[in-house]
């Protein structure tokens, strides 16, 4: 069996740790005007069924997704079968709240945790499961990297849920806690694009 580039070790093998996907898709979308991202469309989807479905696509078990603006719309709109969704009523906090809730919410015996984010619509499955498969034991830290520069998903083992989520505030995230740690860096630029949806001229080139 190959290793997915950045490794140097075989994927482990499926169902061997549980490695649940959680998505943070709070977001208010301040800078597009106020327009919630999980709401936002991406090949006729909206983002959060997109960015769900490529986590379950990942082998992902539970997903998870982490709502917050526009919380009631987004139940209504999107189809997010296979999904747990999580209420974060602190998510104009920031992510650091978010992610605090989603770890939270994560059953006994999760061996870690893919977190994506909601507004990386380049970010598919294929990335993700190669983080995911990174997974060697509950004190692994690995990230999808572009060009060798760090990015999303992440992956969290298990013995770091508690430490990250003290770390984790405003809209830091775990970023903050991985500075400080070892992260294996698994290579996504040929497969992904991480760009961010964050202004509405990042919108313009959605197809």
């Amino acid at each position: 069996m190959n290793a997915p580039p950045g490794t140097g070790v075989p994927p482990a093998a499926a169902g061997e740790r549980p490695v649940a996907g959680l998505l943070l898709a709070a977001g208010g979308g301040l800078r597009l005007g106020g327009r919630p991202k999980a709401l936002l469309r991406y090949e006729g989807r909206l983002f959060v069924e997109n960015a769900a479905g490529a986590l379950l696509a990942a082998g992902c078990a539970p997903v998870h997704v982490v709502l917050g603006a526009a919380e009631a719309e987004v139940r209504a709109r999107a189809r997010l079968d296979g999904c747990a969704l999580v209420s974060n009523p602190a998510w104009e906090s920031g992510m650091g709240s978010s992610l605090r809730a989603g770890l939270a919410s994560l059953p006994p015996g999760t061996g870690g945790a893919l977190v994506a984010l909601v507004d990386q619509p380049g970010v598919g499955a294929e990335a993700m499961a190669r983080v995911r498969d990174a997974l060697r034991s509950p004190a692994t830290l690995a990230a999808a990297a572009y060009g060798g520069r760090r990015g999303h998903p992440v992956l969290i083992g298990a013995a770091h849920f508690a430490a990250v989520a003290g770390a984790a505030r405003g809209d830091r995230g775990a970023r903050g806690y991985l500075r400080e740690r070892e992260v294996a860096l698994i290579e996504c630029g040929d497969i992904a694009t991480p760009d961010d949806i964050d202004e509405p001229g990042d919108l313009v080139d959605l197809p």
